[in-house]
């Protein structure tokens, strides 16, 4: 495990944002969902996608409160631009689980 600062911590913007809207993706190379969040006023909505198909379909998605990462560069995935990174830890198996708030909290708070 390499060591950052505490610094370099501070420059990922990680936030709370509520999925909108969840489709499939089948056009991507490994199965998973297209995503659109709402981060609120400040941030907006925001597209993305997740390998994330082991535990989750699309129509248990929407409503959910989810962690991203909100500052890195958009990615292009197949047909979609990816605008931020959904976060989530792999179980046993490998299958990935979201990460969020365990109560609900307001659209765009910033993990501290």
């Amino acid at each position: 495990m390499s060591e950052i600062s505490f610094d370099d911590f501070l420059k990922v913007d990680i936030r709370v944002g509520r999925i909108t809207r969840a489709e499939p993706f089948p056009e991507a190379r490994k199965p998973a969902i297209k995503l659109w969040i709402d981060f609120g006023a400040d941030i907006g909505e925001r597209k993305s996608s997740a390998q994330i198909t082991r535990h989750y379909a699309p129509e248990t998605l929407v409503g959910r409160q989810i962690m991203a990462v909100v500052n890195f560069p958009p990615r292009q995935i197949g047909p979609v631009r990816s605008e931020v990174l959904v976060l989530g830890v792999p179980d046993a198996e490998g299958g990935i689980v979201l990460l969020a708030p365990d109560q609900d909290v307001p659209l765009g708070a910033r993990m501290h």
